[in-house]
């Protein structure tokens, strides 16, 4: 990772409002004008903020790779082509073009944007007092948060499967200050505790977030988003920090852990409203496809309609278009036309001559002036919070109980108290978190091997599990 470390460690917060967020500010002596400047009033902090959080919405992380195509394509999700951009992907041939490069770009991506977080919370140790201590407080818990989300996705991706002894092994560096230098490799087993670390330091500067007392606060339509006062769910907030913890601690083995921070958010389901019936089943024109009345941190991507159109537009070639075998789709959802996440989301096209069911999740509405969910990439949402918890209660009954609160928010039976919850965890995890890349990660947790092979009608796959670090990272280590 020299080179943009080189290029960016000392130099580097990506900003909106005021400038573009794909421009950096570089260590030249009129660039600290201008840093100085950013920081010193309370409109170029909020830009400065601004832009950490649009860094997340490039392709290369949360935009595309991370959610809507590359991690799904590597748990199998698709048929894909064999002339297909990813198909490399999908066959686990990290060394060859074109993978090798979505491979080196997601991992540049993410030390980008944690080398941002570093300086902007460099910054404003260097600018203090130009915003109030509450408020200072919660921008520094949010930073905090999207570094250990980052730094943790990436351990998930290139560190070793953490349920064997592999968890010993060399991982990820972890970058928590702007000093220029190349941090080692930690094992794996010390960085999740450098996660854990940050999102304990992020819950104590977020513990009076307003979400805490109002909930997300979603703005009436056609309302801005402060996201001080409103949106929250938009913004890594104090249930945000909670839930991260509990999918960290269960990536962790550590199910005491993952089943407290569950229950916080259980306790506090009222703030996130599951999706009605009427928004699954009946509303045809405008439905909340991504359910963000239940998302506890999610993304707003300008650019989603357009990844939709690239990805799953039901007019692009078979050949292109992302899209699984009719028959494992019907698999997975059990062909149960009641789940909502079936029915709404899955449907063959009235248009581009496909007789196979194409993906709608995030196609965009018809009347867009009159919803408040446009452009949204759920990243955690409560119905994970309620996986979590049946997968660590001790009790059994308890346990299917969290499960099938799920199932009945889907349109779905309750589950009788002897099934085995593994097995059912497994199926909901495959249905829930199309287009969230969060299957792979599940798999992988679970030291899973062998998955459904997405390229036939039955079989499986092994799965390649641990990504290599990409050449401009492996190169210039020792």
């Amino acid at each position: 990772m020299k080179t943009p470390i080189k290029n960016i460690l000392l130099a580097l917060f990506a900003l909106s409002t005021i400038f573009s967020c794909k421009k950096y500010l570089n260590v030249q002596p009129e660039d600290k004008v201008l840093e100085g400047a950013l920081f010193s009033n309370k409109q170029g902090i909020n830009s400065a903020l601004n832009g950490l959080y649009i860094s997340l919405t490039n392709k290369n992380l949360y935009g595309e790779n991370l959610t809507l195509s590359t991690v799904d394509i590597l748990a199998q999700r698709y048929n894909i082509a064999s002339s297909h951009d990813l198909y490399k992907a999908a066959t686990y041939a990290y060394a060859d073009k074109p993978i090798v490069e979505k491979i080196d770009a997601m991992w540049t991506g993410a030390y980008t944007g944690i080398l941002n977080v570093n300086e902007f919370l460099n910054n404003l140790d260097k600018y203090p007092n130009v915003i109030d201590g509450k408020t200072d407080s919660i921008y520094r818990g949010e930073a905090l948060g999207i570094r250990a989300m980052l730094h943790f996705d990436m351990l998930r991706l290139f560190g070793p499967r953490y349920s064997t002894a592999d968890s010993l092994k060399a991982s990820i560096p972890y970058y928590s200050t702007t000093k220029s230098s190349i941090n080692e490799l930690l094992p794996a087993n010390k960085a999740i505790v450098m996660v854990i670390n940050d999102l304990a330091a992020a819950e104590q500067m977020l513990k009076n977030d307003p979400v805490i007392k109002n909930g997300t606060m979603i703005p009436a339509i056609g309302d801005p988003a402060n996201f001080l006062t409103s949106s929250r769910n938009y913004r890594m907030n104090y249930y945000a920090i909670k839930a991260l913890q509990a999918r960290v601690h269960l990536y962790r083995g550590d199910k005491v852990s993952a089943l407290a921070a569950a229950k916080l958010l259980i306790q506090n389901a009222d703030k996130f409203k599951w999706t009605t019936s009427n928004n699954a089943l009946n509303e045809k024109t405008d439905p909340d496809r991504v359910f963000t009345t239940e998302m506890i941190l999610g993304v707003q991507n300008s650019d989603l309609y357009n990844r939709y159109d690239a990805l799953f537009n039901p007019s692009l070639a078979d050949n292109v278009i992302l899209a699984p075998l009719a028959s494992r789709l019907a698999t997975v959802f059990e062909t149960n036309e009641n789940d909502f996440r079936y029915n709404l989301n899955w449907t063959v096209p009235s248009n581009g001559g496909k007789t196979y069911r194409t993906f709608y999740k995030y196609a965009d509405v018809v009347n867009k002036d009159k919803v408040n969910f446009r452009f949204t990439i759920p990243l955690v949402k409560i119905s994970e919070m309620y996986y979590i918890a049946a997968e660590c209660e001790p009790d059994a009954t308890t346990a299917v109980g969290y499960l099938n609160t799920v199932r009945v928010n889907r349109g779905l039976l309750n589950l009788a108290s002897t099934v085995n919850i593994n097995t059912e965890l497994q199926k909901e995890y495959q249905k829930e978190f199309f287009g969230e890349g969060q299957l792979f990660y599940y798999y992988k947790r679970k030291n899973i091997t062998s998955i459904p092979n997405g390229m036939a009608t039955s079989g499986t796959v092994v799965m390649g599990a641990v990504l290599p670090l990409p050449l401009s990272e492996s190169q210039y280590r020792p």
